[in-house]
């Protein structure tokens, strides 16, 4: 687990100090509704213990998180009434990120709803593809580094 905030609202909310509205639960994980909804139906996916952001979130419990996303979309979408849907993860304060325990957003969307998620971004320009093609390369890179996959075994044992 990361590091427990020193205050953390979403464990307030796991371990009953305040009210929630819960729509999910298991061992692992809890889903509940927004109290700030883009529209009504919006949920917050969230895991019972607390890890900061997604690089802190083992990858058996982000796998979880994203099943249990694929459970509740459809059914959110039905009984919201809205035909499509954001799944998005703020992760770190540059990413959007306000509640340091990491959690997924099912937001359900209309067309005229206001929110508003612009990509392609219209600040970016096309880069060259010898850049993209060199940043591609660098990922295959750290993927295949046998120092990188043992650093995170070792930090996660």
């Amino acid at each position: 687990m990361s590091r427990t905030a020193a205050h953390c609202i979403f464990c307030d909310l796991i371990q009953g100090a305040a009210e929630v509205s819960v729509c999910y639960e298991d061992s692992q994980a809890i889903a509940f509704m927004d109290v700030q909804p883009v529209n009504s139906g919006h949920v917050l996916v969230v895991p019972r213990d607390h890890y900061e952001s997604l690089c802190d979130v083992p990858p058996n419990v982000a796998m979880h998180l994203f099943d249990v996303s694929m459970r509740l979309a459809p059914i959110i979408r039905d009984v919201s009434g809205c035909g499509d849907m954001n799944l998005v993860v703020n992760s770190g304060e540059a990413a959007g990120q306000n509640v340091f325990h990491y959690h997924v957003h099912l937001i359900p969307r209309r067309n005229d709803d206001g929110f508003d998620i612009p990509l392609p971004f219209p600040g970016s320009q096309m880069p060259d593809r010898t850049f993209l093609d060199a940043m591609a390369a660098r990922i295959i890179a750290a993927l295949r580094d046998p120092a990188r996959r043992l650093g995170k075994l070792a930090a996660a044992s």
